[in-house]
């Protein structure tokens, strides 16, 4: 699985990247505002950064338009993935985009029959928002299985990226299910490594080589 950190913020993309937890990057315009920079500025760093896919948002709601800030985005660097709206604009703008050799990120997925549309119209990757489905009490996971069992049908190359990651559980169960990327903020990713019985286990070790009175170093 691949890991893509759900941030515009390049110190913790930084220290996450020098772990090799970092596969990409996806931004929106919310993390833009959140991170107070250009977003051409600070997609150009990025994409300095990382080698993989990073993901630079559109903003214009018609195609052509969309097409027009999508073509301006990918001017930034050769690893920008263009991420589009599920709307049928959207669709249009995929797959000129995508038919122009350019990565793509559809986002807002909240059906498999858009996963479906979008895998047609040529994107690089689809983006179901599992969090956003949890909120409004439908079952994200039941989202990322039914993708995965379209696209396996027929053979479609769209990668699956699990968005809208808010636990580790979401990250685990994206995992089992056969997502193909997850992206999630950098705390959600260090968490990952977090569990009481491995903080419980340690402190005992700890404990134990204290009393024998010896150092490594």
């Amino acid at each position: 699985m691949k890991f893509f950190v759900d941030t515009a913020d390049v110190d913790a993309i930084k220290e996450l990247n020098d772990l090799g937890m970092v596969d990409g990057v996806t931004t929106n315009p919310s993390l833009i505002l959140k991170s107070g920079r250009d977003i051409l500025e600070v997609t150009k760093e990025i994409c300095s950064l990382v080698e993989g896919p990073v993901s630079a948002e559109v903003v214009a709601v018609e195609a052509d338009q969309m097409i027009e800030e999508g073509r301006k985005l990918a001017e930034i660097a050769d690893n920008i993935a263009v991420k589009v709206p599920l709307t049928w604009d959207g669709l249009k703008a995929c797959k000129v985009l995508a038919g122009e050799g350019n990565m793509v990120n559809v986002t807002l997925c909240f059906s498999a029959n858009q996963a479906l549309l979008a895998a047609k119209a040529g994107a690089t990757f689809i983006s179901p928002f599992i969090g956003r489905l949890d909120d409004i009490n439908l079952d994200g996971m039941d989202l990322i299985g039914d993708i995965r069992t379209i696209y396996d049908n027929y053979g479609y190359e769209t990668q699956i990226l699990a968005a809208s990651i808010r636990t580790v559980n979401h990250a685990t169960q994206s995992a089992l299910i056969g997502a193909d990327v997850m992206t999630a903020p950098p705390d959600v990713i260090k968490k990952m490594a977090s569990h009481p019985l491995t903080d419980k286990g340690l402190d005992a070790f700890l404990a134990d080589w204290e009393k024998t009175g010896q150092k490594i170093l």
